[in-house]
Protein backbone atom coordinates (compact mmCIF):
# COMPACT_ATOMS: atom_id res chain seq x y z
CA UNK A 1 0.00 0.00 0.00
CA UNK A 2 1.28 3.78 -0.81
CA UNK A 3 2.32 5.57 1.87
CA UNK A 4 0.37 9.15 1.71
CA UNK A 5 2.49 12.08 0.72
CA UNK A 6 4.25 13.84 3.33
CA UNK A 7 3.10 17.41 1.92
CA UNK A 8 0.88 18.23 -1.07
CA UNK A 9 -1.24 20.77 -2.50
CA UNK A 10 -3.67 21.19 -4.65
CA UNK A 11 -5.35 24.59 -6.96
CA UNK A 12 -3.29 26.58 -4.18
CA UNK A 13 -4.41 30.00 -4.46
CA UNK A 14 -3.71 33.23 -2.92
CA UNK A 15 -5.69 36.58 -3.52
CA UNK A 16 -4.67 40.09 -2.39
CA UNK A 17 -6.42 43.78 -2.94
CA UNK A 18 -9.03 41.84 -4.50
CA UNK A 19 -6.39 40.48 -7.39
CA UNK A 20 -5.30 36.99 -7.54
CA UNK A 21 -1.24 36.19 -7.28
CA UNK A 22 -1.41 32.77 -7.92
CA UNK A 23 -3.76 30.03 -8.00
CA UNK A 24 -6.71 32.26 -9.63
CA UNK A 25 -9.50 31.37 -12.11
CA UNK A 26 -6.91 32.09 -15.05
CA UNK A 27 -4.08 30.48 -14.18
CA UNK A 28 -3.26 26.42 -13.82
CA UNK A 29 -3.34 25.66 -10.31
CA UNK A 30 -0.20 24.79 -8.40
CA UNK A 31 -0.30 21.00 -7.61
CA UNK A 32 2.55 19.23 -6.19
CA UNK A 33 3.30 15.93 -4.02
CA UNK A 34 6.37 15.42 -1.54
CA UNK A 35 6.83 11.95 -0.11
CA UNK A 36 9.30 10.74 2.79
CA UNK A 37 12.57 11.63 2.38
CA UNK A 38 11.78 13.73 -1.02
CA UNK A 39 13.89 16.96 -1.68
CA UNK A 40 12.18 19.64 -3.53
CA UNK A 41 13.59 22.69 -4.76
CA UNK A 42 11.22 25.60 -5.97
CA UNK A 43 13.42 27.69 -7.99
CA UNK A 44 11.86 31.24 -10.01
CA UNK A 45 12.14 35.03 -10.30
CA UNK A 46 11.72 37.18 -7.55
CA UNK A 47 8.10 37.67 -6.80
CA UNK A 48 7.23 34.63 -8.29
CA UNK A 49 5.28 33.09 -5.06
CA UNK A 50 7.75 31.15 -3.70
CA UNK A 51 8.37 32.43 -0.01
CA UNK A 52 4.78 33.04 0.17
CA UNK A 53 3.76 29.12 -0.83
CA UNK A 54 6.18 28.02 1.65
CA UNK A 55 4.46 30.17 4.48
CA UNK A 56 1.43 28.90 3.50
CA UNK A 57 2.82 25.22 4.04
CA UNK A 58 4.13 26.46 7.17
CA UNK A 59 0.63 27.71 8.67
CA UNK A 60 2.17 31.18 8.73
CA UNK A 61 -0.45 32.70 5.91
CA UNK A 62 -3.78 32.00 4.67
CA UNK A 63 -5.09 30.52 1.50
CA UNK A 64 -8.18 31.73 -0.37
CA UNK A 65 -7.89 28.74 -2.70
CA UNK A 66 -7.09 25.16 -2.82
CA UNK A 67 -6.30 21.45 -0.53
CA UNK A 68 -3.26 21.64 1.96
CA UNK A 69 -2.10 18.51 3.94
CA UNK A 70 1.08 18.55 5.64
CA UNK A 71 1.90 16.21 7.34
CA UNK A 72 -1.26 15.02 7.17
CA UNK A 73 -2.77 18.19 8.57
CA UNK A 74 -3.98 21.47 7.45
CA UNK A 75 -1.39 24.07 8.43
CA UNK A 76 -4.15 26.90 8.93
CA UNK A 77 -5.28 24.76 11.74
CA UNK A 78 -2.66 22.63 13.08
CA UNK A 79 -1.42 22.70 16.67
CA UNK A 80 1.32 22.95 18.40
CA UNK A 81 2.30 18.80 18.11
CA UNK A 82 2.11 19.32 14.54
CA UNK A 83 4.48 22.40 14.92
CA UNK A 84 6.87 20.54 16.62
CA UNK A 85 7.38 18.11 13.80
CA UNK A 86 8.35 20.90 11.14
CA UNK A 87 11.66 22.86 10.75
CA UNK A 88 11.86 26.25 9.40
CA UNK A 89 14.82 28.75 8.48
CA UNK A 90 13.32 31.72 7.16
CA UNK A 91 14.66 34.52 4.81
CA UNK A 92 15.11 36.77 7.72
CA UNK A 93 15.07 36.22 11.23
CA UNK A 94 15.04 39.06 14.03
CA UNK A 95 16.67 37.24 17.48
CA UNK A 96 17.57 37.97 20.78
CA UNK A 97 21.20 39.42 19.59
CA UNK A 98 22.41 39.63 23.20
CA UNK A 99 22.31 35.87 24.04
CA UNK A 100 25.27 33.73 22.95
CA UNK A 101 25.37 31.73 20.02
CA UNK A 102 25.05 28.59 22.83
CA UNK A 103 22.38 30.43 24.92
CA UNK A 104 20.23 30.68 21.93
CA UNK A 105 20.48 27.29 20.65
CA UNK A 106 19.80 25.70 24.40
CA UNK A 107 16.83 27.96 24.72
CA UNK A 108 15.32 26.43 21.53
CA UNK A 109 15.97 23.05 22.84
CA UNK A 110 14.32 24.03 25.52
CA UNK A 111 10.89 24.44 23.88
CA UNK A 112 11.06 20.88 22.28
CA UNK A 113 10.17 17.48 23.77
CA UNK A 114 12.84 15.78 21.93
CA UNK A 115 15.83 17.56 20.34
CA UNK A 116 19.47 17.81 19.68
CA UNK A 117 22.01 18.00 21.82
CA UNK A 118 22.85 21.58 21.32
CA UNK A 119 26.94 20.87 20.82
CA UNK A 120 25.88 18.45 18.69
CA UNK A 121 24.08 20.94 16.50
CA UNK A 122 26.28 23.60 16.88
CA UNK A 123 28.97 20.94 15.08
CA UNK A 124 26.73 20.30 12.60
CA UNK A 125 26.19 24.01 11.35
CA UNK A 126 30.05 24.60 11.57
CA UNK A 127 29.41 27.23 14.77
CA UNK A 128 31.51 25.18 17.67
CA UNK A 129 34.12 27.49 17.62
CA UNK A 130 32.18 30.76 17.83
CA UNK A 131 29.61 28.89 20.42
CA UNK A 132 30.64 31.74 23.30
CA UNK A 133 30.17 34.73 21.02
CA UNK A 134 27.20 36.88 21.10
CA UNK A 135 24.84 36.67 17.67
CA UNK A 136 24.77 40.35 17.55
CA UNK A 137 29.10 39.99 16.31
CA UNK A 138 28.36 37.25 13.61
CA UNK A 139 29.64 37.58 10.71
CA UNK A 140 26.38 37.33 8.03
CA UNK A 141 27.22 33.63 7.19
CA UNK A 142 27.76 32.69 10.74
CA UNK A 143 24.37 34.35 11.00
CA UNK A 144 23.02 32.27 8.73
CA UNK A 145 24.01 29.10 10.03
CA UNK A 146 22.73 29.99 13.16
CA UNK A 147 19.29 29.87 11.66
CA UNK A 148 19.74 26.49 9.92
CA UNK A 149 20.62 25.69 13.25
CA UNK A 150 17.45 26.46 14.73
CA UNK A 151 15.31 24.87 12.21
CA UNK A 152 16.96 21.76 13.01
CA UNK A 153 17.45 21.89 16.54
CA UNK A 154 14.08 19.89 17.08
CA UNK A 155 14.88 16.71 14.85
CA UNK A 156 12.08 17.93 12.26
CA UNK A 157 10.37 15.31 9.69
CA UNK A 158 9.73 18.24 7.53
CA UNK A 159 12.22 21.00 7.03
CA UNK A 160 11.30 24.46 5.17
CA UNK A 161 14.30 26.07 3.57
CA UNK A 162 14.14 29.39 2.52
CA UNK A 163 16.84 30.72 0.39
CA UNK A 164 19.30 28.95 3.31
CA UNK A 165 22.50 29.86 1.77
CA UNK A 166 22.43 33.45 1.49
CA UNK A 167 25.40 35.78 2.33
CA UNK A 168 27.19 31.84 2.79
CA UNK A 169 30.64 31.86 0.96
CA UNK A 170 31.27 29.58 -1.86
CA UNK A 171 33.28 27.15 0.93
CA UNK A 172 30.47 27.52 3.48
CA UNK A 173 27.97 26.83 0.27
CA UNK A 174 29.33 23.37 0.30
CA UNK A 175 29.64 22.70 3.55
CA UNK A 176 26.00 23.52 3.80
CA UNK A 177 25.11 21.11 1.17
CA UNK A 178 26.61 18.22 3.08
CA UNK A 179 24.32 19.05 5.77
CA UNK A 180 21.29 18.83 4.00
CA UNK A 181 22.45 15.55 2.17
CA UNK A 182 23.21 14.00 5.93
CA UNK A 183 19.57 15.44 7.27
CA UNK A 184 17.99 13.65 4.13
CA UNK A 185 20.32 10.38 4.65
CA UNK A 186 18.93 10.61 8.53
CA UNK A 187 15.04 10.38 6.86
CA UNK A 188 14.10 14.60 6.65
CA UNK A 189 11.57 15.77 4.29
CA UNK A 190 12.88 18.86 2.76
CA UNK A 191 11.07 21.59 0.73
CA UNK A 192 14.02 23.92 -0.44
CA UNK A 193 13.42 27.31 -2.23
CA UNK A 194 16.87 28.87 -3.75
CA UNK A 195 18.01 31.50 -6.22
CA UNK A 196 21.41 28.97 -7.23
CA UNK A 197 20.37 26.77 -9.48
CA UNK A 198 23.36 24.71 -8.59
CA UNK A 199 22.14 24.59 -5.62
CA UNK A 200 18.98 22.97 -6.84
CA UNK A 201 21.27 20.99 -8.98
CA UNK A 202 23.17 19.44 -6.21
CA UNK A 203 20.62 19.11 -3.30
CA UNK A 204 16.97 18.04 -4.87
CA UNK A 205 15.46 15.01 -6.30
CA UNK A 206 13.15 16.82 -8.13
CA UNK A 207 13.12 21.09 -8.25
CA UNK A 208 9.85 22.63 -9.35
CA UNK A 209 9.94 26.14 -12.07
CA UNK A 210 7.69 28.36 -10.42
CA UNK A 211 6.77 31.28 -12.73
CA UNK A 212 3.98 33.97 -12.14
CA UNK A 213 2.79 32.26 -9.01
CA UNK A 214 2.31 28.94 -11.27
CA UNK A 215 4.30 25.48 -11.42
CA UNK A 216 5.25 25.16 -14.93
CA UNK A 217 7.59 22.14 -14.99
CA UNK A 218 8.76 20.02 -12.21
CA UNK A 219 11.15 17.11 -12.71
CA UNK A 220 14.38 15.79 -12.08
CA UNK A 221 17.34 18.49 -12.66
CA UNK A 222 18.53 15.93 -15.42
CA UNK A 223 15.09 15.12 -17.18
CA UNK A 224 14.33 19.21 -16.48
CA UNK A 225 16.91 19.55 -19.26
CA UNK A 226 14.36 18.11 -21.95
CA UNK A 227 11.89 20.82 -21.86
CA UNK A 228 14.75 22.56 -24.57
CA UNK A 229 16.13 21.49 -27.30
CA UNK A 230 18.88 18.38 -26.06
CA UNK A 231 21.48 18.52 -29.09
CA UNK A 232 25.10 19.48 -28.21
CA UNK A 233 26.73 22.77 -28.99
CA UNK A 234 30.06 21.54 -30.84
CA UNK A 235 32.84 24.67 -30.89
CA UNK A 236 36.11 24.57 -32.75
CA UNK A 237 38.75 26.12 -34.14
CA UNK A 238 40.64 25.20 -37.40
CA UNK A 239 42.27 27.07 -40.41
CA UNK A 240 39.59 28.35 -41.76
CA UNK A 241 38.77 30.22 -38.56
CA UNK A 242 35.98 29.05 -35.52
CA UNK A 243 32.94 27.10 -36.16
CA UNK A 244 29.85 26.15 -34.56
CA UNK A 245 27.56 23.64 -34.85
CA UNK A 246 24.54 22.01 -33.41
CA UNK A 247 24.29 18.03 -33.52
CA UNK A 248 22.74 15.62 -31.46
CA UNK A 249 25.51 13.14 -32.73
CA UNK A 250 28.60 15.18 -31.87
CA UNK A 251 31.00 12.41 -32.06
CA UNK A 252 29.72 12.09 -35.62
CA UNK A 253 30.49 15.66 -36.56
CA UNK A 254 33.79 15.98 -34.64
CA UNK A 255 35.19 12.59 -36.67
CA UNK A 256 33.85 13.64 -40.18
CA UNK A 257 35.40 17.34 -39.61
CA UNK A 258 38.49 15.60 -38.27
CA UNK A 259 39.33 13.53 -41.21
CA UNK A 260 42.45 13.23 -43.05
CA UNK A 261 44.24 14.56 -40.05
CA UNK A 262 42.67 17.94 -39.33
CA UNK A 263 43.65 19.54 -36.31
CA UNK A 264 40.18 21.07 -34.18
CA UNK A 265 41.76 23.09 -31.58
CA UNK A 266 39.84 24.59 -28.64
CA UNK A 267 37.17 21.86 -29.34
CA UNK A 268 34.41 21.96 -26.82
CA UNK A 269 31.20 19.99 -26.77
CA UNK A 270 28.38 21.63 -24.55
CA UNK A 271 24.71 20.27 -23.99
CA UNK A 272 21.52 22.04 -22.16
CA UNK A 273 21.70 22.86 -18.65
CA UNK A 274 19.69 23.26 -15.89
CA UNK A 275 20.02 27.19 -15.86
CA UNK A 276 18.91 26.50 -20.14
CA UNK A 277 16.11 24.96 -19.63
CA UNK A 278 15.24 27.27 -15.97
CA UNK A 279 15.26 30.83 -18.43
CA UNK A 280 13.18 29.29 -21.37
CA UNK A 281 10.59 27.97 -18.70
CA UNK A 282 10.08 31.41 -17.14
CA UNK A 283 10.30 32.78 -20.42
CA UNK A 284 7.71 30.63 -21.89
CA UNK A 285 5.06 31.04 -18.94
Amino acid sequence: MAQPPILSWEGLGLQQGGRWLFGGPDQDPIDLHIGARDRLALIGRNGAGKTTTIEILEGNRSRDAGQVLVLGEDPATAGRAWRARIGIVLQEVSDAGMLTVRETVQMFTNCYGSARDCAEVLELVGLAEVSDRAVRTLSGGQRRRLDVALGIVGLPDLLFLDEPTTGFDPEARRQFWELIRLLAAEGTTILLSTHYLEEAAALADRVAVVANGTVVAVDSPTRLTGHVDTAATVRWVDGTGVHEERTESPTELIRQHSRDGAELSQLTVTRPTLEDAYLHLIGRA
